[in-house]
């Protein structure tokens, strides 16, 4: 079975269940082990939601917004994403887990959407585990890319899909190689990818939120599909 390692977090289940529905089999990582011992043992690496990357790991002070992550998280998981990209570990990033992808690739942060962004939608709207489905906003998705060909059965002709929404930073600058693959209507970042890998995508919302009605269960399938491939095997849009 292929095994995919999520970072872990306060609502570990919910990702873990969105990888057993698509196949897979789960395993945690957390920040005491090596990240040596974390890499070796996955096909596939997801990065989880969760607080607030230090902004002084993009080279800003922090604003007063800025919630920091569990001790130790910024460290292991920046690390975590070089060393799946340096053996081509697939990767799945969401929420937290596509700012710490894009950090860790050399881009920063909109580190307080609200206060840094005018006129920007409410993109930060907690709620309890029974209404982690709520939806908040749409995203526009760019036509040809990874995110569009994952979710073509639910786009069907639109280039468009409702999500939920729990985040109060953002991608600002991108990292270089990556591309923007969904933005929300106020123009604010929600997925980018690497187009040169089999697979490294970057969502903003929560899909894993959505297990148990599957709208988003191809986002998690493809992971685990391109996870199962031999390494260096394809390489989207090639």
């Amino acid at each position: 079975m292929t095994v995919i390692g999520i970072t872990a977090c306060r609502r570990f289940e919910d990702y873990r269940q969105a990888i057993v529905h698509a196949g897979g089999d789960a395993r945690p990582l957390d920040p005491s082990m090596r990240v040596e011992d974390a890499i070796a043992g996955i096909d596939g690496l997801l990065l989880t939601g969760g607080g607030d990357v230090d902004p002084s790991r993009y080279g800003e002070p922090a604003h007063p917004a800025v919630v920091a992550a569990e001790a130790g998280r910024d460290e292991f998981e920046i690390a975590l994403v070089h060393a799946a990209r340096a053996r081509q570990v697939p990767i799945l990033a969401i929420c937290r887990g596509v700012q710490v992808l894009n950090v860790a690739c050399g881009g920063a942060l909109v580190q307080d959407i609200p206060t840094q962004l005018r006129g920007a939608l409410a993109h930060s709207l907690p709620a309890p585990p029974h209404e982690s489905t709520s939806i908040a906003h749409e995203v526009w998705i760019e036509k040809d890319s990874l995110l569009s060909m994952l979710m073509r059965e639910r786009l069907l002709d639109a280039d468009s899909c409702d999500v939920n929404s729990r985040h109060h930073q953002a991608v600002k600058d991108l990292a270089g190689g990556f591309k923007v693959s969904a933005t929300a209507p106020d123009g604010v970042i929600e997925a980018i990818e690497d187009p040169t890998t089999r697979f490294c995508l970057g969502v903003q919302w929560h899909p894993e939120n959505f297990w148990r009605t599957g709208e988003f269960r191809p986002l998690f399938e493809g992971f685990l599909g391109a996870s199962a491939e031999p390494r260096g095997a394809r390489i989207h849009g090639s």
